[in-house]
């Protein structure tokens, strides 16, 4: 008995040989294209009626009708002397009388290139047959024929398409595989159809690198990062000396000390400034001012006092533009420092996930709640429902886009798992979680570094 048959396959085997003990001899197989008729006939030719004289042909569109005789009577007698002249009864009966056979059971597959006149000798010859003579046709169509028991063929249930796929692959995914499941819908009970199923599409292959590409890649990100370290070290170097640059241009427009031979001059122009200014004094004569260029000694110290002070002011505005400029400095290096902080955290707690889904064993499977392209959308779905202690995440390639994938808990068994599935809320269930196992995590964290 061929191996791969499925109960309703082997019931319908068992049907078609009970029509043939009830007395009927002519039977025909009605099933469209893809539905295993021919497994049915090769079947049915191979565990039934072992002690009869049997026949199997294959007919085909070139196929002329003397040649489906010749098959016919060759596989059932011993060298006959066929004559082409004469009809496939005519020469069926005349070689039975020169060596008598037994029972005999001819099974033909592809029904529909026949023509009508062979399916009308078919009709009376197993009608008027001096021995016992079985005939099964298997069609996609209905043929031109009056007394023939026809059978359909019917597709595969939903069960018996997971039974055929497991006879032949020996890792599927779960039922609740998105994929799995649209495959198994899609393909409506179709044996053919079902057996097109390429698992290498849906897994990722695990590429082994070398070591040494390993650590090249290493040496290139330690470059990297001391390049941007050095960067903003010079940067930085930069910014001082430009500081210390317009400091000294600002400070060496400032007079900070004024000749012996001008005090006399500065003096009186500051006086005649102040005098001008102030309304509530009233204007001496030219005679006493002349005195007061000459010998107002007090007057030239206040001018100069004042100078100093007007030296004072300015040099305090440059020091407040000289801290304005280095406090933004350091602000913008304290929040550089910041965000490298932040990305050092998120790397680093990346790495540890992936260590943790290393140390899983592969035959452990988890519960894939939420995947994203943004880390912070994970992030806030984790926090909204208190999930930190529970789940892990990952990130993998997509499509050429980094994903970030929340998966929850480990179990070693898929009973684990469904009862995992009910402990969680309705708005996390929402997303329509799905079990996956730590080996199919493991091939597609190994697809960032590739």
């Amino acid at each position: 008995m061929q191996s791969q048959i499925l109960p309703s396959r082997a019931a319908l085997v068992d049907r078609i040989a009970l029509q043939f003990e009830y007395g009927q001899n002519l039977v025909v197989l009605l099933g469209t294209s893809g539905l295993g008729k021919s497994y049915m006939l090769e079947t049915f030719i191979t565990d039934k009626y072992n002690d009869f004289n049997k026949a199997f042909v294959q007919v085909s569109a070139q196929m002329t009708d003397a040649q489906l005789m010749s098959e016919l009577l060759e596989q059932s007698f011993n060298s006959p002397l066929i004559d082409h002249n004469l009809s496939l009864p005519e020469n069926y009966y005349q070689l039975l009388q020169q060596q008598p056979c037994g029972p005999c059971l001819w099974v033909l597959d592809g029904g529909r290139q026949l023509s009508d006149e062979m399916l009308i000798e078919l009709e009376l010859l197993s009608k008027n047959s001096p021995n016992t003579l079985y005939i099964i046709i298997a069609s996609q169509s209905k043929l031109a024929l009056n007394n023939a028991v026809e059978i359909y063929l019917e597709p595969l249930t939903l069960q018996e398409s997971k039974m055929l796929l497991q006879g032949y692959f020996t890792d599927l995914p779960y039922d609740e595989d998105p994929v799995f499941s649209t495959f198994l819908a899609e393909a409506h009970g179709n044996p053919s159809l079902l057996l097109a199923w390429q698992p290498s599409e849906h897994i990722a292959d695990i590429i082994v690198k070398d070591k040494v590409s390993w650590r090249l890649h290493l040496l290139t990100l330690m470059l990297l990062i001391m390049l941007l370290i050095i960067g903003l070290l010079y940067k930085s170097d930069m910014t001082q000396w430009w500081q210390q640059y317009y400091q000294q241009e600002e400070t060496q427009v400032v007079n900070t000390a004024i000749p012996i031979e001008q005090v006399s001059e500065s003096a009186i122009n500051k006086n005649d400034s102040i005098i001008s200014l102030n309304e509530s004094k009233v204007v001496e004569s030219p005679i006493k001012s002349e005195r007061v260029h000459t010998n107002d000694v007090p007057a030239i110290m206040q001018s100069l006092t004042e100078s100093a002070n007007t030296v004072n002011v300015l040099d305090n505005d440059v020091d407040d533009s000289a801290k304005n400029k280095s406090s933004i400095v350091s602000d913008a290096k304290s929040k550089a420092l910041k965000i490298k902080k932040v990305d050092t955290v998120k790397l680093t707690q990346v790495n540890q996930n992936n260590i943790w889904y290393m140390q899983q064993p592969d035959t452990n499977s988890v519960i894939q709640l939420l995947a994203v392209t943004q880390q912070e959308v994970s992030d806030s779905f984790i926090a909204q429902f208190n999930l930190q202690q529970q789940t892990h995440t990952y990130q993998t390639k997509r499509n050429n886009k980094m994903w970030w994938v929340v998966t929850f808990g480990s179990f070693e068994s898929i009973k684990e798992a469904k009862s995992a599935m009910d402990t969680l809320s309705a708005g996390v269930r929402k997303n329509k979680p799905f079990y996956k196992k730590i080996s199919k995590i493991k091939q597609e964290i190994a697809l960032v570094d590739q």
